[in-house]
């Protein structure tokens, strides 16, 4: 949950608007400048004074004013139809002044269209594009060449570069996001994988822990069953609870491990392996972290609500790490002074919430992987996992687990 950063001014104007600002600039220029403005020394062979008085040249150029600004308007929703409108927008501005050539600056504006083609769509349509602003210019230079008209150096050729750097600085903009997000894929696959392993060695520690348990109470319950049958009837149905929630942990845990994509580990990874503790982390524990975090500088809060009573392995262990994930990163980015730990034993299910009110990023590492981590433990466990910005301000973390039916069973 890294903190939004705000773009800037020019990377958050449309590229609509900005075709619409450089394709106007260059039409009324030449308006103001030959027709409104009085009678200068200069004078323009290609926007004489006279040339919008026929009332056909009046309506042609609206029109041209017309279409551009449509197709600006659409660009970022219908692409292809919005670059023809600017195209043909452009064309009737020239006949409307009877020039036989586009003013540069005015094909700025299909320049700016092409570009963002180019970077949002694939290579064959942004090539499809490209090809028809050159045909656009092709035509006129044939004209010139049929007419002889020899006034100038044809500025076709030069526009034609312009087409091709533009659909050249596009199409670099769309491999550039696309090389991103597949590397981004790979890094939050990566994460995935990482913290699924985590998830794998973690349930070992349990599973050796409660192993533990059933070897020493067997074993007791071995020593006295001939001379104390009732203390070894209590150690057998202590062995009996304790393999019966590892054997369901078990099956919940690898179940939805099996699902991982093995391919997605790269070789040669280390995630940093810990060696494995005799007793397993669980909620008991959040009141230790909360002492952790009030020695950094922030007042975490616990309440409880419901009746608490024992936890399966899996559960208590996810619930745990999500909590320490949260107020970590709450601690280290979010700028609160205070946090809000709330744990809520329901009949069906275990509520955890972490909130707080800072400024920063909220509850998150830098690069956003404490959430994916987060969610997967919850997926994991069949569980709903939220996280976001609260109204009020601040940052909420909060996930919902549910409790297989023998916990309130044996509970009782």
């Amino acid at each position: 949950m890294s903190a939004s950063v705000s773009l800037p001014l020019l990377k958050r104007i449309p590229p609509g608007l900005w075709t619409a600002l450089a394709w106007s600039a260059a039409a009324v220029a030449p308006i103001v400048e030959y027709v409104v403005m009085p009678s200068g020394p200069t004078y323009s062979l290609n926007f004489p004074r006279d040339g919008l008085d026929p009332v056909g040249a009046r309506a042609l150029l609206t029109l041209a004013f017309v279409l551009v600004l449509a197709g600006s308007a659409v660009l970022h929703r219908r692409t292809s139809p919005a670059y023809a409108l600017v195209i043909a927008g452009t064309v009737a501005s020239t006949v409307a002044w009877r020039q036989d050539e586009i003013p540069p600056l005015q094909f700025l504006a299909v320049d700016v269209a092409l570009c963002y083609i180019a970077a949002i769509r694939s290579r064959r349509n942004s090539l499809t594009a490209a090809a028809a602003a050159l045909g656009v210019l092709t035509c006129y230079f044939m004209l010139r060449l049929l007419v002889g008209d020899d006034s100038g150096i044809a500025p076709e050729p030069f526009l034609a570069l312009t087409v091709v750097i533009a659909w050249l600085i596009g199409n670099s903009a769309r491999q550039a996001r696309a090389h991103t997000e597949e590397l981004y894929a790979r890094a939050a696959a990566q994460a995935v994988t990482a913290e699924r392993l985590r998830i794998a060695r973690e349930m070992h520690d349990t599973v050796a822990h409660s192993i533990g348990i059933i070897a020493l109470q067997a074993g007791a319950a071995a020593r006295v069953v001939e001379t104390q049958p009732a203390r070894a009837r209590e150690a057998m149905l202590t062995v009996e609870k304790a393999g019966r929630e590892t054997l369901s942990g078990l099956r919940r845990m690898l179940g939805a491990l099996r699902e991982a994509d093995q391919d997605q580990e790269g070789p040669g990874q280390d995630h940093g392996r810990t060696p494995a503790s005799l007793q397993p982390a669980g909620l008991s524990d959040v009141e230790r972290l909360a002492a952790e975090a009030m020695a950094a500088g922030v007042r975490v809060e616990v309440r409880r609500q419901g009746r608490r009573r024992p936890l399966p392995a899996d559960i208590d262990l996810a619930a745990f790490r999500i909590v320490q994930e949260s107020v970590t990163n709450a601690v280290r980015h979010s700028g609160a002074d205070s946090c809000l730990v709330l744990v809520d034993y329901r009949a069906d299910e275990l509520a955890v919430e972490v909130s707080d009110r800072g400024k920063g990023g909220g509850t998150s590492t830098g690069s956003g992987y404490g959430l994916i981590g987060m969610r997967e433990r919850a997926t994991l466990l069949h569980g709903d996992f939220t996280a976001g910005p609260r109204p009020g301000g601040g940052f909420l973390v909060a996930v919902r687990l549910p409790l297989p039916a023998t916990t309130e069973a044996g509970a009782t």
